[in-house]
């Protein structure tokens, strides 16, 4: 297991880094685009598990089409902060509350309604990735590198001090200590790309925070990212406990499918656009 999702993590790397960094933009949004509907797609499937594979790529061809001529086709284009807001409204006004009030029935008209906003949701993440990769690949990445450093270290900080279980009933192998852990680990790294960072990681995100609001602030705001990352993260398993699933999808071997991947970066992203908007 271990070497298949060290294999198809070198593929998928060795496909996004090129495309990220040629400054192609057709590229970038066939890419994207591919995987937008992959994620809208598994999305479905999490709210309505017994729909068949057809009828779920039939909705992600639509979602996916309309995604596309929005932020890649119209002559006007989305307005990307719009859709910022609009995520991060979501996650705070009805994701995140979920994890303590439960979803719906699966035989509901509430979950068809709350599939339908998770699926905005998903848009407003990709609005928040089509954004951060016209400013630059690496201000992109330094977000998402945000989330995947908490992950790796709430994951080893878990393993070795974790006693108090974060969510039960949902998640029962992550602990308080491990998303704590998580969270120093963030800090620490955010403070050192700081310090010693110079002209080569100007341009990333803690950075920027950092520059226009103080010490102070960069933690505060790289504190709420990890928090947003944890609410996405044991959101999806939410949704995949109560759909009786292991993986959004066997897309990628070894890690489940695209939405297993993005499932923390959904509420993260738009987040941070918008923090970076506001800079």
């Amino acid at each position: 297991m271990l070497i298949t999702r060290i294999l198809t993590a070198l593929v998928l790397l060795a496909v996004l880094l090129p495309v990220l960094y040629s400054n192609n933009f057709t590229a970038f949004a066939v890419v994207a685009s591919l995987f937008f509907g992959a994620a809208v797609g598994e999305a479905f499937r999490l709210f309505n598990p017994a729909a068949s594979a057809k009828r779920a790529a039939l909705i992600a061809l639509f979602w996916t089409a309309a995604f596309a001529y929005a932020f890649f086709l119209a002559p006007s284009g989305s307005a990307p902060t719009f859709w910022f807001a609009i995520g991060v409204l979501l996650w705070a006004l009805r994701f995140a509350p979920s994890l303590k009030l439960g979803l719906p029935p699966l035989a509901s008209t509430a979950n068809t309604t709350l599939s339908l906003i998770y699926a905005i949701s998903v848009v407003a993440c990709f609005a928040a990735i089509v954004t951060m990769f016209q400013h630059s690949a690496l201000y992109l990445l330094s977000v998402m590198a945000i989330v995947w450093a908490a992950d790796v270290f709430a994951y080893f900080s878990g393993k070795a001090f974790g006693k108090r279980k974060l969510a039960p009933s949902i998640s029962p192998g992550k602990s308080w200590e491990g998303a704590i852990g998580g969270c120093i680990a963030v800090l620490l790294i955010a403070t050192l790309t700081v310090l010693f960072g110079g002209d080569a990681f100007a341009d990333t995100f803690a950075v920027r925070v950092q520059a226009g609001l103080g010490w102070l602030g960069m933690f505060a705001v790289l504190i709420l990212v990890v928090a947003a990352s944890v609410v996405g993260d044991l959101f999806e398993s939410q949704l995949k406990r109560r759909a009786g699933m292991k993986d959004s999808s066997n897309l990628l071997p070894g890690h489940g499918g695209v939405l297993d991947r993005i499932d923390a970066l959904v509420p993260v992203l738009p987040l941070a656009a918008l923090i970076g908007a506001w800079l």
